[in-house]
Formats: structure tokens, sequence, C-alpha cells
């Protein structure tokens, strides 16, 4: 079985291949990446049986990569490996095309049945979560419930600070359209500027304070 393990972070991507080769079969081999631009194109050249992806990346964020890995391959075996664990952003993900979502803080037993899971075609949402979404405990979440995979994801990096021309580049839209998005997102979320959006955002765990961002477009 081939992986591909997207994380910005070297050191977390090599303890989750050393756990998956000490458990899984010998025949397991791992491929590491650190940003969502270079999972897709590995994910296109290597075709992975399965991947497991962070959201919080450098460039395009893990929703974005998994929405593009998918529109390529609609069977593709992603699995989520992340530290939110906020309802919208778990049914953001799974609307992207993921087949699991776990977070950071699971147990290893967690992650290696959640690999199994997701590898052999089945979903895979970690417990907690999916109790989460059974009883509609995520109350501020209501917000986002309905907003559209792409609104989510021009919302986020809105959130974190970068430029209409940046996100238009990321996301390969017209900034004239990423500026639409923007103004329809703040009239959706009734808020009246950027700063709002960040606290909102912040507010809702879906980033933290030291991810915004100043971006030089905008200066």
């Amino acid at each position: 079985m081939k992986i591909l393990i997207t994380d910005d972070h070297a050191v977390v991507r090599q303890g989750y291949a050393g756990l998956l080769i000490s458990v899984l079969p010998d025949s397991v081999s791992i491929l590491e990446t650190d940003s969502g631009e270079r999972a897709v194109a590995l994910y296109r050249s290597e075709k992975p049986d399965l991947v497991i992806m962070d959201i919080n990346l450098p460039g395009i964020s893990g929703i974005e990569a998994v929405r593009r890995i998918c529109s390529w391959d609609s069977a593709a075996a992603v699995l989520m490996f992340s530290m939110y664990d906020e309802i919208p952003v778990l049914e953001q993900a799974m609307e992207a095309g993921a087949k699991g979502y776990i977070t950071k803080s699971c147990d290893p037993e967690v992650l290696i049945a959640a690999v199994k899971k997701v590898s052999s075609g089945q979903r895979f949402i970690q417990s907690d979560l999916l109790m989460g979404m059974a009883f509609n405990k995520n109350v501020p979440g209501e917000r986002f419930s309905n907003m559209t995979q792409r609104e989510f994801e021009i919302f986020v990096n809105l959130a974190r600070g970068l430029s209409t021309e940046c996100i238009a580049n990321q996301m390969c839209l017209s900034s004239k359209t990423v500026a639409n998005y923007s103004s329809q997102l703040k009239s959706k979320l009734q808020v009246s500027n950027t700063a709002e959006l960040v606290h909102l955002a912040i507010q809702n765990g879906l980033i933290k304070i030291g991810q915004f961002q100043v971006d030089r477009e905008t200066i």
C-alpha cells in the first residue's frame, strides 16, 4: 500500500510514517510532502492508495487540495488529520471529498483504524466528532451551515489575512470573483469588515491568533 502524507512539519510527517510502517504490513511505502499543491501533483503522478492530509498548509489549504484531488479522481481515499475539531470544518472537508476525518489529539489506535477503514473504501469519522454532528452540539457552527465549500475556503483565507489577488491565484479564480464572494460572505455572516471576519474565525476555532498574516499585496 502506498500512502501520501501531507503536513507542513517534517517531524510530524516522520512521526506518522514511523507509526504506520511499524503497524501496517511490510509492503507499505510512504510518500511525504509539505504543501497542498505538491500533494495534488504527487497524487496525479504516483496515484497513492491513501492520502493523509492536514488542513492548515502553506499555499492552498488541505480542503482545497482534497477538492482538486477528488475532482480528478472521485474514488480517491483521503483521510483528513487536523488540529481542528470544529464541526463546520469537518463538514467542509467531507463535502470536498474526504472519506475520513480525525484530529491530531486522537490516540494512535484511532489513526490506525482510520487508515485501515479509509484505504479499504469505507468512511471513518472520529467518534466524538461523529457524536457532535449527530447532536448538533457546535451551535456557533450553525452560522456556516449554509456556506458552499468554495465560500468556506475563501472565508478562511480572508480570515488568515490573504489578499483578494492571492486567494484568486491559489484557487484559480478571478480577483473579481473572489471580491464578489467576499461581499456575499460579509452579508451572509452579518459582519461589516475583514476584522470582524477574523474575529469570527478565531471565535469558532477555524484559525489561531498567530495564523493571521498581513499580505504585502494589501499594504
